[in-house]
């Protein structure tokens, strides 16, 4: 797993030295980096998000979305969406930029989802300048 709130160095770091791509499942958090969960937010009966697991950070049994970590979306989105993209874009831009081997595996709901994540592909990655405003505001 890897996305812009948890990224992963050593994977990158073995896949880049193995020669190996890496398959990232939830590089969209679940939805908080679509900006569609918020703190506080109710979740269907039967979502995962509402009785998160260990593995699944940023979610709170039963209240939804984290405070803490819809607040660092919130920090991100200026230079997430920069270049017409949608948050979800950026996260997907964040991703090809941190490794060219990285290959996201967005979930949607919809053929509008579906089309807007790989509406990300015509955007391209984040810039250097772009990654480097990601890590001072995340404190990386």
């Amino acid at each position: 797993m890897a996305n812009v709130l948890q990224d992963a160095p050593e994977m990158f770091a073995l896949c880049e030295e193995l020669e190996l791509a890496s398959v990232n499942r939830s590089p969209l958090a679940m939805g908080l980096l679509t900006g569609r969960r918020r703190s506080g937010q109710a979740l269907e009966a039967g979502d995962i998000r509402s009785r998160p697991p260990q593995w699944l950070q940023g979610f709170e049994d039963g209240s939804g979305a984290a405070p803490d970590w819809v607040a660092r979306v919130d920090a991100l989105k200026g230079v997430l969406t920069s270049g017409g993209r949608t948050l979800g874009q950026g996260a997907l831009a964040w991703l090809w930029a941190r490794s060219p081997r990285s290959v996201p595996i967005p979930g949607f709901r919809s053929v509008a989802q579906a089309e807007q994540n790989a509406g990300a592909l015509a955007k391209g990655p984040l810039t250097a300048e772009q990654m480097t405003e990601v890590d001072r505001v995340l404190g990386r």
